[in-house]
């Protein structure tokens, strides 16, 4: 038998392999494709706070918050509550930077007396009482300060937490720190259970948010639809930076960061 004419069984089956293997490609490029994509959806839903992508509209809704609070002739109403033991820093960044920001804030003492005495001792004199607050219903943000016993304190103050209860179901922005994420939201059941929440990491704490919401998020600043968190007084500027953001957009959040030397969570 001519050499030419002899094909080896090798040969017949590394040919016959060459031919299916562009189909393999073919059948396995499918499959490729939605595991990158599924792995894309899974990071953006982790940035972003949502439980899926694709119901990333309840966050973008917040900017429709922030679209209306900056037009012409509209103040940014916010509430600050505080009781005795609230943490003194974190009451401080927030009522700084927002004024900063061009934000009227009201200090609300939910103590019979407006001066408070903070969890190091720091005398702060509220604007008003909680009683001459809760009535209303046109405050845009809500923002609770953490510290101990003073969380406790703001959960137990019934006019608050009806406050809470409707500026939840009014859709506007409640944002709470330290503790209070877990002591005044979650233990009232605020926080709905499918939402991403942070607070001091604390074994308590982390407890309380995992029986309300989607469990604690490790992160300095966490925002999941209509409500912001934050872990603590270190994380304070970042925590109030995003409200301002939210409320009165990008550029003016960088830019109080900027002058106040810091980033941005």
């Amino acid at each position: 038998m001519p050499r030419s004419a002899f094909v080896s069984p090798r040969a017949t089956m590394s040919r016959a392999g060459r031919g299916r293997r562009p189909r393999l490609v073919l059948l396995l490029l499918p499959v490729a494709l939605a595991v990158a994509l599924l792995s894309r959806w899974t990071e953006e839903a982790a940035f972003s706070g949502t439980r899926w992508p694709w119901r990333s509209a309840r966050p973008q809704r917040v900017g429709c918050v922030a679209a209306a609070a900056q037009a012409p002739g509209k103040v940014v109403r916010v509430l600050v509550p505080i009781a005795k033991g609230s943490e003194e820093i974190e009451t401080a960044c927030i009522t700084d930077v927002l004024v900063r920001a061009g934000a009227e804030v009201t200090v609300a003492s939910v103590e019979p007396e407006l001066q408070v005495k903070m969890s190091r001792g720091l005398n702060i004199v509220a604007d008003k009482h909680i009683d001459e607050c809760a009535g209303l219903d046109d405050w845009d943000v809500i923002a609770i300060p953490g510290g101990m016993p003073g969380a406790e304190r703001l959960a137990d103050c019934r006019p608050l937490v009806d406050l809470l209860k409707r500026q939840r179901k009014n859709g506007k922005l409640i944002a709470a720190v330290c503790a209070s994420p877990a002591v005044v939201l979650a233990d009232n059941g605020i926080l709905e259970y499918d939402e991403k929440a942070t607070c001091y990491p604390a074994a308590k704490f982390k407890k309380l948010l995992s029986g309300s919401c989607a469990g604690w998020w490790d992160s300095p600043v966490v925002m999941d639809r209509k409500v912001i968190t934050s872990q603590g007084p270190g994380t304070s500027l970042q925590f109030a930076l995003k409200i301002v953001e939210v409320m009165f957009g990008d550029a003016k959040a960088r830019e109080l960061a900027e002058q106040l030397l810091t980033h941005r969570a």
